[in-house]
């Protein structure tokens, strides 16, 4: 885990090594990050609650303020997940699998395939849906510094998430498929754009 200034190549500290190739690169989807970590609808629900019952009070006044409140709140919360977005950038290579995040730092986590146990997945609407990333030795990675890309609650061993990714599906199946193939020694197998995909079979469906 190192801070980088300058990427000679986007989403990554430095130049590949010989023989490291970059298979994918993506980010997470603007209105799946902002629902999903930054619960902007559950904080839409709070503050509509709140203007219901100053109106069912007949406090007109008070449900204009806390309307005001509410769009402000929930418009911070979808600056902060834009902000987020656009600032996060995961890779994967044959190797390896580069997290890229920081909204106020940047920092680049490198996380060697051969340490990947499982690939867990979680379905989101459209599509889009999280990949949580168990590791044989997640010692040294700290909730504080991969949130919001870490599974909630695992504080003690922080589990790095992939939010909120467009295909998560088919970029959960190809994420296993490299892991298999970095630890085996085999040959990676693409993926057909017929292929049916099982994506909870990489590991476990997620739901917390």
């Amino acid at each position: 885990m190192i801070e980088y200034e300058i990427e000679p190549i986007p989403g990554l500290p430095g130049r590949l090594p010989p023989g490291e190739r970059v298979l994918w690169q993506g980010r997470p989807d603007l209105r799946v990050l902002a629902r999903s970590a930054f619960h902007t609808g559950a904080v839409a629900v709070y503050f509509a609650g709140l203007v219901a019952l100053a109106l069912i009070g007949k406090a007109p006044l008070g449900a204009l303020l806390t309307t005001i409140a509410g769009v402000a709140g929930v418009a911070l919360l979808y600056l902060l997940a834009w902000i987020c977005a656009r600032t996060t950038r995961y890779t994967l290579t044959n190797k390896r699998l580069v997290l890229r995040i920081g909204m106020a730092v940047p920092k680049c986590i490198n996380l060697p395939l051969s340490q990947v146990e499982a690939v867990d997945y979680r379905a989101r609407p459209r599509g889009t849906g999280d990949l949580v990333i168990r590791l044989t030795h997640p010692r040294g990675i700290g909730y504080a510094l991969l949130w919001p890309h870490a599974r909630a609650w695992r504080y003690n061993n922080p589990q790095p998430m992939l939010r909120a990714l467009p295909d998560a599906a088919r970029i959960g199946v190809l994420l296993a498929r490299t892991v298999q193939t970095a630890q085996g020694g085999g040959a990676l197998q693409p993926i057909a754009a017929n292929e049916p995909l099982q994506a909870p079979s990489l590991g476990e469906a997620v739901t917390a």
